[in-house]
């Protein structure tokens, strides 16, 4: 057995661990130290209404009609031509009165093309611009006006 055999199935393609933090599962350990720092932050009073995996719809289901023959008559269905497509945002919460958006990443460059989409579409569809966070303890209080304690 070498590194090159092939990954156990319970690793996930990013090499993240799933964990637990006070009853609540996280996909990885960054999600929980993000998780557990935006909750300081909230129980100080320097954000509010913090929520975890938010779902955005990004592309609105497409729906259709079609006549379907019945014994004695026709009847028109409607049917769904394309499902709708959904952004689930790591974290949200309001700072300032304004809504923050934020999404987990493993390191610069790692994010993929289906989420360069969907941030492209959250801006476009929703007008909300997803926030990339790489180091679990980021805070960028210059522009917020409120400096964590």
């Amino acid at each position: 057995m070498g590194w090159f055999n092939k990954k156990q199935n319970n690793q996930s393609k990013w090499h993240n661990t799933p964990c637990e933090y006070n009853g609540i599962k996280f996909d990885s350990h960054k999600e929980r130290d993000r998780y557990i720092f935006l909750k300081s932050l909230e129980d100080k009073g320097v954000i509010s209404d913090l929520k975890r995996q938010v779902r955005y719809t990004v592309c609105p289901a497409v729906y259709g009609e079609r006549e379907v023959q019945l014994k004695t008559k026709t009847k028109i269905e409607k049917y769904t031509r394309q499902i709708a497509s959904y952004y689930y945002a790591d974290f949200t919460y309001m700072l300032n009165g304004e809504l923050v958006v934020e999404d987990i990443k493993g390191a610069e460059g790692t994010e993929t093309e289906v989420f360069r989409l969907k941030a492209k579409l959250m801006l476009a569809y929703n007008g909300i611009e997803v926030k990339k966070v790489y180091n679990p303890t980021e805070w960028n209080y210059v522009n917020s006006g409120k400096r964590p304690r």
